[in-house]
């Protein structure tokens, strides 16, 4: 338990079941308009921090994940698919590139099965050594379009050259930081990794400032909204990167990698089968739930938000794309529309 997670419980915020992380800050009704306006920060530091070292790193992790990693430079950062010999999806992560080392954010329930992942397909003769950064760093992500105005005057720098895609460090209170554009959603926002013993001032700072802490109920909810596929819902050994809409994800002329024969074969015979959509459904149902098209079974429900009966799931190709009419449960119906996170289109050649 980091010191910031003990200082949260303090203040009044609700924990998960699991004791992991912070379920309620108590100021949920705040939230949807602090996305629009201002700036909310989700504790991330239960998601898990893995750290690569060595000469072989950066060809390695590239071997081993679907985006290409081996021509990053120090300052880069890219989302990347980590997929099994079959091409069916484990975990979606994000890469950065430092001078010395990568470091990887995967998700909380991942953790631990990828650093036993990764150490299975470690050779002898690798150059990598892999280690495990979570618990080291508290791992704040900053959601809305006032991040950048917040961290200006935290930095009392201008953001205005940060690199699209990469990172860097910056300074506040004293504190050296990572600071990577982006925030797992696709939102306006950048990612903090502060040392944990500066956890605490950090997030005051933040928080002295407007930006309001966003619980997992909250999270849950804007990540289904956005479409941000995770592990046990729309990232299981049942699907594949292309049918998860993460082709912004995948490289498509790196070279070999595992799961990249399936892959390619997919998308030069555009042979998608089913792809991730959201579903607005007339009421909540209970998932994972079938979907059907009349009396045809057309996929399934993955993840939903019951207070506004919005669902992901799965939608077979066959059966269409957005604006399908639809039914799930006891005859609830529904209407399939685009998600802001994923795509869908096959690469022009």
């Amino acid at each position: 338990m980091t010191p910031l997670f003990q200082y949260q419980q303090q203040q009044g915020a609700t924990p998960t079941a699991n004791g992991e992380a912070i379920a309620l800050f108590g100021n949920e009704a705040e939230i949807k308009a602090a996305l629009t306006h201002g700036c909310v920060v989700h504790d991330q530091s239960h998601w898990g921090l893995l750290k690569f070292t060595g000469g072989d790193r950066q060809r390695y992790l590239h071997n081993q994940s679907t985006n290409q990693i081996q021509q990053l430079q120090p300052g880069q950062s890219c989302d990347t698919v980590l997929v099994n010999s079959t091409a069916r999806t484990l975990d979606l992560a994000t890469v950065h590139v430092l001078e010395e080392a990568l470091w990887i954010q995967v998700s909380p329930q991942k953790k631990a099965f990828l650093l036993e992942w990764f150490d299975r397909f470690l050779f002898p003769l690798d150059k990598v050594e892999i280690s495990d950064l979570s618990g080291q760093f508290n791992v704040l992500s900053l959601i809305g379009p006032a991040a950048e105005t917040i961290l200006e005057k935290l930095t009392g720098k201008t953001l205005a050259s940060f690199p699209a895609g990469g990172h860097q460090r910056i300074e506040i209170h004293g504190q050296t930081i990572l600071c990577a554009t982006g925030n797992s959603l696709k939102l306006p926002g950048y990612t903090l990794y502060v040392p944990t013993e500066a956890g605490v001032e950090i997030w005051q700072a933040l928080t002295s400032l407007g930006v309001l802490p966003c619980g997992e109920e909250a999270w849950e909810q804007l990540r289904i909204h956005q479409g941000r596929p995770v592990p046990d819902h729309e990232l299981t050994e049942d699907y594949n990167p292309l049918e998860a809409g993460l082709w912004d994800c995948i490289s498509f002329d790196k070279g070999c990698y595992i799961g990249q024969e399936t892959i390619a074969r997919l998308n030069t015979y555009k042979g998608v089968k089913q792809r991730l959509f959201g579903i607005q459904l007339s009421a909540p149902v209970a998932v994972p739930c079938k979907i059907f098209v009349g009396e045809e079974r057309a996929g399934v429900l993955t993840s939903i938000d019951p207070e506004t009966a919005f669902a992901l799931g799965y939608i077979r190709t066959k059966s269409g794309g957005e604006g399908l009419k639809i039914t799930a449960g006891d005859d609830v119906q529904g209407t399939v529309v685009a998600l802001p996170y994923v795509t869908h289109g096959y690469p022009e050649p």
